[in-house]
C-alpha cells in the first residue's frame, strides 16, 4: 500500500508551486509537508487525494494512477481538509456516522459516541454542531480516526491547528497508532508535532505568499 508521486507540477495562475515533484510513503510511514502560507501545501494535498489534478506528473495509490479507480482509491482514503464539512442542524454523533459512511465505513451511534469522547467530546455528543467551538468543531471532523477500525491512506490538512495541548496529545496518538497498523499518514503543519512512524519524509515547499 505504496503511495507514489513522480514529476508532479502545479500551478495556481501563473505562479507555479512545485515542480519536478517525487513522493514515496510506504505503509507505516509518514510524509510531513511544510511551508509558508501559499506555498502549495494545500494544493499539493488535494492532488495526492485525487480531488485536483496535476499539471505535471502522475500520482499512483498500489502501483496504479489514482484517477483510473477513484471508488477503489476513495475507500482505502480518509481525507481532511480545512474546511469542516459539518452539518450545523446535526449532532456531533450524527455528524461522525454521516462521515464514516459517505466514506463507505459505516458506524453505530455507540462507536461515534466513543470516538468523542476519546477527543475529548463525551459531553457535547448529542449537541448541535452550530453550538461547537472551533476547536470542538475540529475535533467532531478528526473523530473518524478514532474509530476502531484501520484505515489505509490519512491525508490530514493542518490537523493540529485549533486543538489544545491534551487534544493534540490524543491525535497524535490516534496517528501513531495508524502507522503502527500499517497506514500511510501524510500531514501539513506549521508546528513541530511527530508521529512515530517508521520513517517520516518531508517535503517542504518554499513558494513565496
Amino acid at each position: 500500500m505504496t503511495l507514489q508521486a513522480s514529476q508532479l507540477a502545479y500551478a495556481r495562475g501563473y505562479r507555479r508551486l512545485f515542480q519536478g515533484l517525487d513522493i514515496e510513503v510506504k505503509p507505516g510511514e509518514a510524509l510531513r509537508v511544510t511551508g509558508r502560507n501559499g506555498s502549495g501545501k494545500t494544493s499539493l494535498l488535494r492532488v495526492l487525494c485525487g480531488l485536483t489534478e496535476p499539471q505535471g506528473g502522475h500520482v499512483r495509490w498500489q502501483g496504479k494512477p489514482i484517477l483510473d479507480w477513484r471508488d477503489d482509491f476513495n475507500q482505502d482514503l480518509i481525507y481532511v481538509g480545512h474546511g469542516s464539512g459539518l452539518k450545523d442542524d446535526f449532532t456531533a454523533s450524527e455528524n461522525v456516522q454521516i462521515s464514516a459512511a459517505l466514506s463507505g465505513r459505516p458506524c453505530t451511534p455507540d462507536q461515534a459516541s466513543q470516538a468523542l469522547a476519546l477527543l475529548g467530546l463525551k459531553g457535547q455528543a448529542q449537541l448541535p454542531a452550530r453550538g461547537l467551538s472551533q476547536g470542538q468543531r475540529r475535533r467532531v471532523v478528526l473523530a473518524r480516526l478514532a474509530i476502531e477500525r484501520p484505515v489505509r491512506l490519512v491525508i490530514l490538512d493542518e490537523p493540529f491547528n485549533a486543538l489544545d495541548q491534551e487534544s493534540v496529545t490524543v491525535l497524535s496518538a490516534l496517528l501513531s497508532r495508524q502507522l503502527a497498523q500499517g497506514s500511510v499518514v501524510v500531514y501539513t503543519t506549521h508546528q513541530s508535532q511527530t508521529l512515530q512512524a517508521k520513517q517520516t519524509h518531508e517535503v517542504n515547499l518554499s513558494g513565496a505568499d
